[in-house]
């Protein structure tokens, strides 16, 4: 066999050359090959690989059904690979001597071929090593499974699909197939996300593209769907008669790090509002699906962004605290936010006048990412007890994972007197001993179950970008300008002006306390 990739004849003669009797049983599902493109950069090293080792480690991985190819252009070596991965794998998870043992074998599963992302010669050496180990398998031609995991620049996406394509592809007729896993940013408008869309789908079906989305992995997020549907009390009040706000935020109490270039091409509502909390709000705002299958799911979320109106100068803060341009990679002149407030309004039946506001930030007073939902006013209140505050829910995301309802009781005494508790799940006391899986493990085992439930749909896309490109084209032309706030602050005064504005009633007095085992 020559060094090209393998043609049909090869690899049946090495089928035949390589299968003998003494094999009873041939693997009906046929093995399992998860080849992570860019496997030496930071995204492989600190999500992919950890994502995949929890994975075996909890036996959904199994040593005799697959095998892990890197791919990336680094002229390195298989044990050089893994030993750059190694300490990512041991930390966070003890290391005790069956641990470590445990990170040993799994390494063993690795191998490393170096390679460009635009030629042909790298991903046909590729295709034989993924070949070789299926054969060795004695798997059916047609049953092998091959999952690409593309942990790369968003730019170089089309060339190595058209790689994937030409060279790598395994034959589906007895059940195989080949899936293609895409990190965000999707493009970095309508435009750019429509044109990256159209040339890989060209190249893959639909139901072979994985657009991931680290949200939709969260497990707090996977309960949206069950706390609305599942429970009787929510169903009469998730709506606008009874809802006067719904708040999604994602804080960081960090600045860019290091990432200043890389940010600012982007800014905080691409990097984080237009994809993360887009999706938290579609799982708030959706109507209930016919079913759990993916199609019902998707096609509920793709209604409600299409309902969404455009969004107004008026209802949009954005902020950029004082430091950021200091980083050598960011220009002197930026206008990329670090902050943003967005309020989006829904035009259906449902939603009509209620703001759903979107809300992240860098460089803040706190870290998290919750989704706050504030009730109306009671009416005829007896007690007077409304400068308290609402009722609220909320939906703790990250960190110190929990929902609680706030709500006003009878302060204990002898005096009638009300007060603002609340009623608490916090995961780390009712879940005691559970471990919360990471977002990624649970969407790479998704796209090795072919549920594509939790990803990004490309009209979905389409339609996400559709409320946000007008605004984003406004920002990069300078006709919407950051306002500078201060490290460690909540961000500019004008965004609590503008909650204020939206509906929004603060709660004084009150804190949510996590609670202590």
């Amino acid at each position: 066999m020559g060094s090209g990739a393998w043609t049909i004849e090869e690899r049946s003669t090495f089928r035949n050359e390589s299968f003998s009797k003494e094999y009873a049983t041939v693997s009906e599902t046929g093995c399992l090959s998860i080849i992570v493109l860019g496997a030496s950069g930071d995204l492989a090293k600190k999500k992919t690989f950890p994502a995949l080792f929890n994975l075996y480690r909890q036996g959904f991985l199994q040593s005799n059904e697959v095998h892990i190819f890197g791919y990336a252009r680094t002229n390195i070596s298989d044990d050089e690979l893994r030993n750059r991965i190694r300490g990512y794998l041991i930390q966070g998870s003890g290391s005790s001597a069956k641990q470590l043992e445990e990170v040993s074998k799994f390494l063993q599963l690795i191998k490393y071929i170096s390679g460009s992302y635009d030629s042909g010669e790298g991903f046909q050496l590729l295709d034989k090593e993924i070949s070789g180990y299926e054969f060795s398998k004695n798997t059916i031609e047609g049953s092998s499974r091959r999952l690409f995991y593309l942990a790369l620049p968003p730019s170089v996406y089309p060339s190595v699909c058209k790689m994937v394509k030409n060279y790598c592809m395994n034959k589906a007729d007895l059940g195989g197939w080949t899936r293609i896993v895409v990190e965000k940013p999707f493009g970095k408008d309508l435009g750019s996300a429509e044109q990256l869309s159209a040339r890989i789908g060209e190249l893959f079906d639909e139901p072979q593209i994985y657009r991931i989305d680290h949200y939709l992995g969260k497990e707090l997020v996977q309960n949206l769907l069950v706390l609305r549907f599942a429970n009787r009390f929510f169903l009469p009040l998730w709506n606008r008669d009874n809802i006067a706000n719904v708040q999604i935020v994602f804080r960081e109490d960090f600045g860019t790090e290091g990432r200043g270039g890389y940010f600012d091409e982007y800014g905080i509502i691409r990097d984080i509002i237009q994809n993360h909390l887009l999706q938290v709000f579609c799982l708030v705002a959706m109507e209930k699906p016919v079913s759990l299958k993916p199609e019902h799911i998707r096609d509920e979320k793709v209604k409600v962004l299409q309902s969404v109106v455009p969004i107004k100068n008026e209802e949009v803060v954005l902020g950029q605290y004082e430091g950021y341009r200091d980083d050598p990679t960011v220009p002197d002149n930026s206008n990329t936010p670090t902050f943003a407030t967005v309020v989006l309004r829904v035009h259906n039946e449902r939603w009509e006048g209620v703001p759903f506001i979107l809300k992240a930030g860098k460089a803040l007073n706190s870290r998290k990412a919750e989704i706050r939902i504030q009730f109306k006013d009671v009416p005829g209140d007896i007690f007077k007890c409304q400068k308290q505050g609402r009722n609220e829910f909320v939906i703790r995301l990250q960190p110190s994972e929990a929902m609680y309802m706030k709500l006003t009781v009878k302060q204990p005494g002898l005096e009638m007197s009300t007060v603002q508790s609340e009623l608490d799940l916090s995961y780390g006391q009712r879940y005691q001993g559970v471990t919360i899986p990471e977002a990624y493990e649970r969407l790479i085992l998704d796209t090795i179950r072919g549920d594509q439930q939790h990803f990004v749909r490309r009209d979905e896309l389409k339609a996400a970008w559709e409320i946000f490109t007008p605004l984003l084209h406004r920002i990069d032309d300078g006709e919407v300008k950051p306002l500078t706030y201060q490290p460690g602050s909540r961000g500019p005064a004008e965004a609590d002006q503008l909650l204020e504005r939206a509906g929004y009633v603060q709660t004084h007095g009150y804190i949510w306390i996590p609670p202590t085992l």
